[in-house]
């Protein structure tokens, strides 16, 4: 369910009229996240650490409201919740976008969250039978400790959804960190709520 945003009361107004008109609205930045508790406790419950860090992150993303911002229409809504549109790896080499709903608990998370990446894996398909723009595109690039990515992008699209990146988990004098890239819509979004983003995903790594 979404809710259309009313431009006059809202105080991104002006942001949101000047940033809708760049060819290139998005920004992102990278950076790094200590994920040491989070592996073991992964390993502990005997979870994919992939889903493990997604379902944190898409938590983090629904506790933050402006990555519940859409742009649809040219006209701003917010969403009462956002889900998953994550590549998943074949072993072919190749890969698929997934769409995972979220939910709150954590097992449910995880139980449809397996069908859909088994189902994604069983397939040669590109793009996932359901999708949205409600969604945050997720991508895992477990290869490559990064300090910086892009994204290729159809500008004549329409698509002010978030895109998260995590890279490979590397270790430092016992501590794990991985690090993650977030690019979002500058209309809908500002540095700050980038911020509060990482903050909240970075306690819920630490739980």
């Amino acid at each position: 369910m979404k809710t259309l945003i009313d431009i006059e009361q809202w105080n991104r107004k002006e942001h949101f009229l000047f940033f809708s008109t760049f060819e290139e609205p998005f920004f992102g930045v990278s950076v790094n996240v200590n994920c040491t508790k989070a592996y073991l406790k992964s390993k502990e419950k005997q979870v994919s650490f992939f889903l493990y860090y997604l379902y944190r992150a898409l938590k983090a993303a629904n506790n933050v409201e402006n990555f519940r911002y859409r742009i649809i229409d040219n006209q701003p809504y917010e969403f009462i919740d956002v889900h998953a549109s994550p590549t998943i790896s074949r072993p072919n080499g190749t890969f698929g976008f997934a769409y995972i709903d979220y939910y709150e608990d954590e097992n449910t998370f995880y139980e449809k969250a397996l069908l859909e990446i088994e189902n994604v894996k069983s397939t040669n398909s590109l793009l996932p039978s359901v999708s949205g723009e409600n969604v945050i595109h997720f991508s895992a690039i477990p290869w490559l400790d990064f300090t910086g990515i892009s994204h290729a992008r159809s500008f004549s699209h329409p698509d002010s959804c978030p895109k998260i990146s995590f890279g490979k988990v590397t270790e430092k004098e016992g501590i794990k960190t991985m690090p993650v890239s977030v690019h979002v819509h500058h209309a809908l979004v500002d540095g700050y709520h980038v911020g509060l983003f990482i903050d909240k995903f970075q306690d819920l790594l630490n739980d």
